[in-house]
């Protein structure tokens, strides 16, 4: 499926992922990869901070009445995250894996300008 065919929802949530990514590495975050897919699941961004890897969860509502964009990160969606990061983390550092955190970015929509909230450390393992 192109880019053209795609929902408007899902278009808008790539936008909001780009726009997570650029206001992360403006604070110094490195990308390391975008979109890791696996059997189990998916990971929008993975990037580290300093010495710290980080696997982010980018989630957007473009109306509040739906709720806080970070409440969608159920405890379902914290178990395949999880899962998925660890599967990362077998495939790509073996036995060895660098200490790690799991945020979220938040994006919502205020008078047409988005707002990020960055949820540090927000998933534990």
């Amino acid at each position: 499926m192109d880019q053209q065919s795609l929902p408007a929802h899902l278009l808008a949530g790539q936008e909001k992922e780009r726009t997570a990514e650029q206001f992360l590495l403006a604070r110094g975050l490195k990308l390391q990869q975008r979109n890791f897919r696996s059997k189990v699941g998916e990971i929008d961004l993975i990037m580290m901070d300093n010495d710290t890897l980080v696997f982010v969860e980018v989630r957007y509502r473009s109306n509040p009445n739906f709720g806080h964009p970070a409440e969608t990160v159920d405890y379902r969606k914290q178990r395949k995250l999880i899962r998925c990061a660890q599967f990362y983390l077998q495939q790509q550092y073996g036995d060895h894996p660098p200490p790690c955190r799991f945020d979220v970015m938040a994006a919502s929509e205020e008078q047409g300008e988005s707002r990020f909230e960055w949820i540090k450390d927000a998933i534990g393992a």
